[in-house]
């Protein structure tokens, strides 16, 4: 017969192998959506989702790759092709009359689904917070409202 405290120890060790052996690891399961680490921003009629490669962890004098997919209400993609997008990259913190340490041009790229979206490369000079702002409007028929989006990234 176990003693009552042995139980309890007992009972963890089978509930903590029970879990690990019920769940198969999050990177293999099916169910788990890649844009999980995505931001997403409403601005007017458009959401802005943000993604930053590598993982939202930009490092000093390394290449990052910044991507937007915009989306109308109703759920339609606004490619790049359809935007006037000018995206700039300020150190925080910021005042109002600072000028962008960054204006990358933006690009049609593909990444994970999407194709066409806005998208650049960006070496982040110095360790720190910056503020990228994302600013668009429709290239013709004013087809969605003037929208601006704004995201915090921490550079290591």
């Amino acid at each position: 017969m176990l003693h009552p405290l042995n139980k309890n120890k007992s009972l963890k060790l089978l509930l903590i192998l029970g879990t690990l052996f019920a769940f198969p690891p999050l990177q293999k399961s099916p169910y788990i959506n890649p844009a999980i680490a995505h931001e997403v921003e409403v601005s007017g009629d458009v959401a802005v989702t943000f993604h930053l490669e590598p993982n939202h962890n930009p490092r000093v004098g390394q290449k990052a790759t910044i991507w937007f997919v915009l989306t109308r209400r109703g759920g339609q993609m606004i490619p790049l092709s359809q935007c006037n997008c000018q995206l700039s990259i300020y150190r925080e913190p910021r005042k109002a009359t600072d000028k962008p340490l960054i204006q990358p041009q933006l690009k049609a790229i593909s990444a994970e689904k999407y194709q066409g979206i806005p998208g650049t490369e960006v070496i982040f000079p110095t360790v720190g917070i910056y503020q990228l702002e994302l600013k668009g409007t429709a290239k013709t028929n004013n087809s969605f409202k003037p929208f601006k989006a704004d995201y915090s990234v921490t550079v290591r």
